[in-house]
């Protein structure tokens, strides 16, 4: 856990759709949660299930080295990523995408 002033720094330094090279560091409960990323902040990462593959064996499994992008990071002290690689990304994600932006 870093202090709010710390996390306000980090913070201030993340950009939407930064990509960062991460580690897989759990899977708590493949394809019910979603994955903790190491990606050499003080802070961690998370990757939201809706984010991934249907099925929780199309994840990244603890250990997997991939690209991360920023997909956004707001007062809890996590960043929250997207998988820049499209296989560890849901199959329909750009339609996802559409529908919540209406």
């Amino acid at each position: 856990m870093v202090t709010d002033a710390e996390w306000a720094r980090i913070r201030r330094d993340l950009r939407f759709g930064q990509v960062f090279e991460g580690t897989v560091v759990k899977v708590p409960r493949p394809g019910a949660i979603g994955i903790f990323v190491d990606i050499g902040l003080s802070v961690g990462g998370f990757v939201d299930v809706l984010l991934l593959p249907n099925e929780g064996e199309d994840w990244p499994a603890e250990g997997t080295v991939a690209d991360f992008e920023i997909w956004w990071a707001d007062s809890r002290q996590q960043i929250r990523l997207k998988p820049s690689d499209s296989q560890y990304l849901r199959t329909d994600f750009t339609d996802f995408v559409e529908c919540a932006r209406r």
